[in-house]
């Protein structure tokens, strides 16, 4: 029978023995693994593993995580020890499905250096990964396991615990934290603070949550970051929605989150299940919205037919796909006479260079392609603008001239804060060229 709850304590030398002891005082019938290294006095039976894992804290989080088979998975460092009601508080919110993580806030008064030192790193981790925490780097946190585990987790040492929350942030779970009762301030050693700080730097500045595994994804994340930029293109969008949309190329949910809001259906077709994954984090609650995971030549397009889709939103993905006139054509076979495409794309392709390649761009288009590829393929063309003309230069400067692979942050950053400017200007200017395409045509009423 599969245990309701799992626990995993990591161990050191050090605290080999005061894992043992809180191993046996635990919730009777809970799932227990000890792993790390140093003796510990507690044999191994059905219900208890206890693995020895030399590398430290990381690594023994990792090698624990493959005996778990608890559903919720509580990670407590053994330094405090807690009551029943306490581990019942903790997994509550995982347990009602409002939260797939839930951590302890440690409630410790004073000016003990290990408390300032906690309290200083987690200023930097909310800094970094924008968490609503308190307490982020606490030594008690609970986890649908099913969440863990699609974490990946490459620190060996202590430094796992703010990969763990920047991970967790950026793949979109739901992150809660309960107050716990007071207790003694942990101790941590000065090689334990300066690895979690150094992996907290790292990630802020030259590395991404996926550890640049997954090229492409760091211009999503940046991009996602750009709040104002992304609130002018919802606009955009939004003015040509109907009421059923299909979304091609969500990707991690930029525009996605801009057009849901007061939808009554939006399905949100991805290729790569490294996305679909974060949009399931990031819209699980929300039955109206449904991530679909399929390439768009082999999307089951009869089923879609039956959604009664009105609208179909295409934000910088036409681009992606090597037959774009055969994708055109799919998307007037599910869509009724008067439905319609909104679409932007990337324009102009002497601006076409490192940035395209590294996500994955077959073209670049004019206001003559992006109309023909339309017009011959079943839609007429109700709105052809040109867009973002202020991002031009720096467009043609990091992708063609300097050859850099992704839009650097800070000047992202600079971007979108004069985003709302651009935006204002725009509508009142009809732009003689831009960055982007912005179109929308209606499905005619004869075959493509």
């Amino acid at each position: 029978m599969t245990p309701p709850l799992s626990f995993v304590l990591p161990f050191s030398p050090d605290t080999a023995a005061a894992a043992s002891r809180f191993a046996q005082a635990l919730p009777p019938g809970a799932e227990v693994v000890l792993a790390g290294e140093g003796s510990v006095d507690a044999a191994s039976s059905p219900n208890v593993h206890v693995l020895s894992v030399p590398g430290g804290k990381g690594a023994a989080i990792r090698a624990a995580l493959e005996k778990v088979s608890g559903a919720v998975t509580v990670l407590q460092d053994p330094d405090t020890s807690y009551s029943q009601d306490v581990y019942d508080a903790l997994v509550r919110p995982i347990q009602a499905d409002t939260a797939d993580a839930v951590f302890g806030l440690r409630t410790a008064q004073g000016l003990a250096p290990e408390l300032l030192a906690d309290r200083a790193l987690g200023h930097v981790t909310r800094f970094v990964t924008d968490v609503p925490l308190t307490d982020p780097l606490t030594g008690l946190r609970a986890f649908r396991t099913e969440a863990l585990r699609s974490v990946t987790l490459t620190s060996d040492d202590d430094a796992v615990d703010a990969e763990l929350v920047v991970k967790l942030a950026a793949q979109l779970f739901r992150l809660t934290e309960v107050t716990l009762p007071p207790g003694a301030v942990p101790r941590r050693t000065p090689a334990a603070h300066l690895s979690r700080l150094k992996t907290l730097v790292r990630y802020a500045t030259v590395r991404d949550d996926a550890d640049n595994q997954h090229e492409g994804y760091t211009t999503l994340e940046r991009m996602d970051g750009a709040v104002h930029y992304n609130q002018w293109l919802g606009r955009r969008f939004r003015e040509h929605l109907g009421r059923r949309v299909l979304e091609i190329g969500a990707g991690i949910g930029t525009i996605t989150r801009e057009l849901e809001s007061g939808l009554e259906l939006l399905i949100a077709l991805e290729v790569d299940r490294f996305y679909v994954d974060r949009l399931k984090n990031l819209f699980r609650g929300k039955p109206h919205i449904r991530p679909y995971l399929s390439d768009v030549a082999l999307a089951d397009w009869e089923s879609l037919k039956t959604e009664r889709l009105d609208t179909i939103v295409l934000s910088n993905v036409l681009e992606h796909i090597p037959d774009d006139a055969s994708a055109i054509r799919r998307f007037k076979q599910i869509l009724a006479p008067g439905g319609r495409v909104v679409i932007l794309v990337p324009a102009l392709q002497q601006l076409f260079g490192a940035i395209d390649e590294a996500v994955g761009h077959y073209r670049r288009y004019t206001p003559s392609t992006l109309r023909a590829v339309l017009e011959e393929n079943g839609f007429q063309v109700e709105t052809l603008e040109w867009m973002n003309l202020a991002g031009l230069p720096g467009w043609f400067v990091n992708s063609r001239l300097l050859r850099r692979r992704s839009v650097p942050k800070l000047q992202l950053k600079l971007y979108d804060t004069l985003a709302p400017l651009i935006a204002r200007a725009e509508s009142h200017v009809k732009l003689p060229v831009g960055m982007s395409l912005f179109a929308v045509a209606r499905a005619t009423g004869g075959d493509a």
